[in-house]
């Protein structure tokens, strides 16, 4: 009996012997488990930091390009900026995301223009075959320029398509209804929104009023009828004050 109880015990003993190193180890393993999270999230930190910071100099980067387009006319300051700006607000009314890349390509969307001579671009009166011909380029020598940039893959879709119109008479590709790119019919509203609502050295800028209603002869024809729906949905208040906002 006493042989017995002595085998119990020493059983007993090393069983919890082994109990006491799986215990051990368990902890150990928690611990390791918890160091590796802990350096997941910092790693997860650091990358979401550099991709911030990537899209920033994207961002910096386009503007830079769009500004330096912008430069050569006084008159269209800051045009682009305004464009994304309506452009990402009526795209929110139609339940639509406005990508970092529709931005890029709202920026860009006359990067073309580059090659367009001076005398063309500034004529103050009507041009002829041949300059308008040269004109109506821009948003394909616009690809041209951005073909190589990876980055910028869906913007170009903009850069080439923001002249096209609902019903097939646009250019370069006479595209036609929903063949034309969503990103390109949002933004071929929203600059015809700024072009009206913007003085010209040839005209005044017409009220919020007067463009919502030469926007909404559009329909159907130059514009599509279902983002027009969604800009009717956005008060004038809105887009003046993005405009005020930035000037």
């Amino acid at each position: 009996m006493t042989q017995r109880t002595d085998i119990e015990q020493d059983t007993v003993a090393v069983l919890r012997a082994r109990l006491d190193v799986l215990e051990r180890e368990a902890t150990e393993r928690e611990r390791q488990l918890e160091r590796y999270a802990g350096d997941l999230r910092e790693i997860y930190k650091q990358e979401r930091q550099r991709a911030q910071e990537l899209r920033r100099s994207y961002r910096a980067t386009v503007l830079a390009l769009a500004n330096a387009v912008e430069a050569r006319d006084a008159y269209t300051g800051k045009h682009a900026e305004r464009v994304a700006a309506y452009g990402a607000r009526i795209a929110r009314a139609a339940g639509v995301e406005m990508t970092v890349q529709m931005e890029f390509g709202f920026l860009l969307h006359d990067v073309g223009k580059v090659a367009v001579p001076d005398a063309i671009l500034f004529k103050p009166g009507g041009l002829t075959r041949e300059e308008r011909a040269l004109m109506i380029k821009h948003p394909e020598i616009g690809s041209q320029i951005l073909r190589h940039v990876d980055f910028l893959d869906d913007a170009k879709l903009v850069v080439r398509h923001h002249h096209e119109r609902w019903d097939g008479g646009g250019y370069p590709d006479g595209l036609a209804g929903e063949a034309i790119p969503l990103s390109a019919r949002l933004f071929a509203l929203a600059d015809a929104l700024d072009a009206l609502t913007s003085e010209r050295p040839y005209r005044p800028a017409a009220s919020w009023e007067q463009a919502r209603a030469e926007i909404v002869r559009g329909v159907g024809t130059q514009f599509d009828p279902a983002i027009v729906a969604a800009y009717a949905a956005v008060p004038d208040e809105a887009f003046a004050r993005l405009q005020r906002t930035i000037s």
